[in-house]
């Protein structure tokens, strides 16, 4: 645990937690939304990795209610058309993910939360670790960590990592994400009010999605 770092949350705690929590507010409403809207959640989770998240907003944006209904060569078409880098691949992960749309309330509902990420991880092609906790942060889950470049970076600036790693297998997620959980156990915070903080230190704003 670095110090340094909790005294910086503490104090960015006074300007803007009125804010975050406001934003957290507004996640746990998707909760309690359809299975195709959760699904356009899964969509974003899906859009933004390896991608910034203005470009994945805009494109995001661009397609809105067509990630549910357009066919494979139309939607590759549109993601091409809005600059998004990796139409390819993403639209084959759209389009397979598109036979759980009736599952996703189920599945958010009757499991538990831990049992819930891993299931995603299983079963949705182009859903790791970061984009399960990212959409499920998104729906109002509190107790996940989102290791995106933003957290990663601050976490590396503040010593608690040895390097920033190219990528993440389960064991390293898991290991990094309980050091996370420490922070915001001391800050008696949850670890989804700490990844706003830590994406705030890093971008000067708040997460939009």
């Amino acid at each position: 645990m670095n110090l340094n770092l909790i005294k910086k949350i503490r104090t960015l705690r006074r300007k803007i937690e009125e804010e975050i929590k406001n934003k957290l507010k507004d996640f746990k409403k998707n909760f309690n939304t359809s299975s195709e809207q959760k699904f356009l959640e899964l969509c974003f989770c899906i859009l933004v990795a390896n991608t910034s998240i203005q470009k994945s907003q805009e494109v995001f944006r661009k397609i809105g209610r067509g990630f549910l209904y357009l066919q494979k060569d139309k939607l590759k078409k549109k993601l091409k058309k809005a600059g998004y880098r990796f139409y390819n691949k993403r639209t084959e992960y759209i389009i397979s993910a598109r036979r759980f749309i009736k599952k996703l309330n189920f599945i958010s509902k009757d499991k538990n939360e831990k049992e819930l990420r891993e299931w995603l991880v299983d079963n949705i092609k182009g859903i790791g670790w970061k984009e399960a906790s990212h959409f499920l942060r998104n729906l109002g889950f509190k107790n996940f960590a989102i290791l995106d470049r933003h957290v990663l970076k601050i976490l590396d600036k503040y010593k608690l990592l040895d390097k920033i790693p190219l990528t993440l297998s389960m064991k390293n997620y898991l290991e990094i994400e309980a050091k996370l959980k420490n922070i915001a156990d001391h800050l008696k915070i949850t670890p989804a009010e700490l990844d706003l903080y830590l994406f705030y230190l890093d971008t000067e704003r708040i997460c939009e999605r």
